[in-house]
């Protein structure tokens, strides 16, 4: 038998939706505030490779070597690399800052010991996954939730979750966004594209604050800005990322009514929590928590209108 997995995969997406549900034949786990990631076991050889196909491998040794000593010969599974606080919760704040232990979190399994299972329902394809792994300690299985949708979502609630994403026990594994897997929010953290930002006032340097957007319809939107979340050295560093960047006019299809700004190409993803969506679809309260590296800018889309 061969040690080579015949394919490369893009992961499959969950679908945010804004209200929690429960439906028969559903199951519901933890989202994770973290790195996606597809790991290959191929014989001893084993990669960590980010949705947009950034190798990790080097900067996460532990994570390779338990992959690596796993009993089948070829393995591909899907998770999240992720850091946990005291009280159990994914920061990625503190995966960004190499604060704490990552640990993978693996919620499928796509190649077992030669058997292509992309074709085969969630609930076989997660009980080849729970079969792999050893027990606990820097590779877990990812957190199931309560059997109903709506408990489920209180669960995360009350454990301080980023939130919940439920999933059709029956699905095939599918490459892109599906709405086989939703997502829904405990609190408010998502990502924005950076497209701008305002001139520095009083004791500040470098800038002010950044303007965000997101995608709809293959157009960027203007959805608010933050000036929050920086350091000194954060500041300094952010700005020159966006020398090489700047525009004369702006990437918004709805800029703002703001003065003294400078536009960039929109090609840089921020990680920003806040408050609430207001209802003309800006951010309140918005806080910068950090760069991504692993998501394109044309991945970044305003949530689905509610109905």
């Amino acid at each position: 038998m061969s040690d080579r997995i015949p394919f490369r995969v893009q992961p499959m997406l969950a679908t945010l939706v804004r209200k929690p549900f429960d439906k028969p034949g559903w199951v519901y786990e933890e989202k994770y505030d973290g790195i996606r990631i597809l790991a290959y076991k191929e014989g001893k050889n084993v990669r960590l490779l980010s949705r947009n196909d950034i190798d990790r491998t080097k900067g996460f040794p532990k994570i390779v070597d338990a992959i690596r000593t796993l009993k089948p010969s070829t393995l591909l599974l899907d998770g999240e690399l992720v850091v946990f606080d005291s009280k159990n919760v994914s920061r990625f704040q503190l995966l960004q800052q190499g604060k704490g232990e990552a640990v993978y979190a693996v919620f499928d399994c796509l190649y077992d010991q030669g058997k292509d299972l992309r074709r085969r329902p969630l609930s076989e394809r997660r009980a080849a996954m729970e079969k792999s792994l050893r027990p606990p300690g820097v590779l877990i299985p990812s957190r199931r939730l309560a059997a109903n949708g709506l408990e489920a979502y209180r669960e995360a609630k009350k454990h301080d979750f980023e939130g919940l994403v439920a999933k059709d026990a029956s699905s095939l594994y599918v490459e892109g966004r599906s709405t086989n897997w939703l997502k829904v929010k405990v609190y408010q953290e998502d990502e924005f594209v950076i497209a701008g930002f305002t001139k520095p006032s009083g004791a500040r340097r470098h800038f002010g604050a950044l303007l965000l957007g997101a995608y709809q319809g293959g157009r960027l939107h203007y959805v608010g800005k933050v000036g929050t979340g920086f350091n000194e050295s954060l500041l300094a560093s952010l700005a020159k990322k966006f020398k090489p960047l700047k525009i004369d006019r702006p990437p918004f299809v709805d800029p703002p009514r703001e003065r003294d700004v400078t536009y960039i190409e929109p090609k840089l993803v921020a990680q920003i929590s806040f408050q609430e969506w207001t209802a003309d679809m800006k951010l309140r309260q918005p806080v910068f928590l950090g760069l991504r590296d692993d998501k394109k800018p044309t991945e970044v889309l305003l949530p689905e209108p509610e109905k």
